[in-house]
């Protein structure tokens, strides 16, 4: 059995709305039960586990019931940063591979998801990737470096890695350089593999990222 962890603990102050961005619409459905379908289309028996502030749960139980959504999920209260809404789920995951994803990435591919997931099995730790176009530079105290680009990679979710990999790893404290979960699970001295990510996967945080994730879909 597989779980996936969708976290949905945005405000929507990138994005300036009101109304927090897993739940603005795309293709006229909230973006956020667009994500969901996506995990349920690569395994209808895969657990599904939601994070959301306890403030919005009502609102997103209400749109359960305009939309007729009937995906089975699992709802846990967020945490202070995206490290405890992840420790919290935890505690309920029945899967031997856990994925991690975005809920405002509805684009990942039924193909990255397989990746990853199956990368973990074999590996205990996985997350997509894509290559970095553009020139770069680093900010110094002088002012910046050119920087080798084929060096970076830019990192996309769903993040996999096996159970009990992931649980050891949340038990550590909370750390500012944690910036994601493959920092997390690296930090207990795990081999992050690297599979490939597919463009369309953005992660939906501003108006533009809006506006592209309409032209992908």
């Amino acid at each position: 059995m597989k779980t996936v962890i969708i976290t949905a603990g945005g405000i929507g102050s990138r994005m300036e709305s009101e109304l927090p961005k897993q739940f603005l619409l795309l293709k006229k459905k909230p973006i956020l039960m667009l994500t969901l379908e996506r995990f349920h289309s690569y395994d209808s028996k895969i657990q599904i586990i939601l994070t959301l502030p306890s403030t919005w749960v009502s609102y997103w139980n209400d749109l359960l019931a305009h939309y007729q959504f009937k995906i089975p999920h699992q709802i846990v209260e967020g945490g202070k940063e995206r490290f405890h809404s992840i420790k919290n789920a935890l505690e309920i995951v029945k899967g031997e591979i856990v994925g991690v994803h975005d809920g405002v990435r509805p684009l990942v591919s039924l193909e990255t998801i397989a990746a990853c997931f199956d990368s973990a099995e074999k590996f205990g730790a996985a997350i997509p990737f894509l290559p970095i176009n553009e020139s770069m530079r680093q900010l110094t105290a002088e002012g910046s470096n050119a920087v080798m680009r084929n060096e970076f990679v830019c990192v996309q979710t769903p993040q996999c890695f096996k159970k009990d990999l992931l649980i050891d790893a949340y038990q550590q404290d909370f750390h500012n350089q944690f910036t994601d979960d493959a920092s997390v699970v690296e930090s207990k001295g795990i081999e992050i593999k690297l599979v490939p990510g597919n463009l369309e996967n953005i992660k939906i945080t501003t108006q533009n990222d809006l506006k592209i994730a309409e032209l992908f879909i």
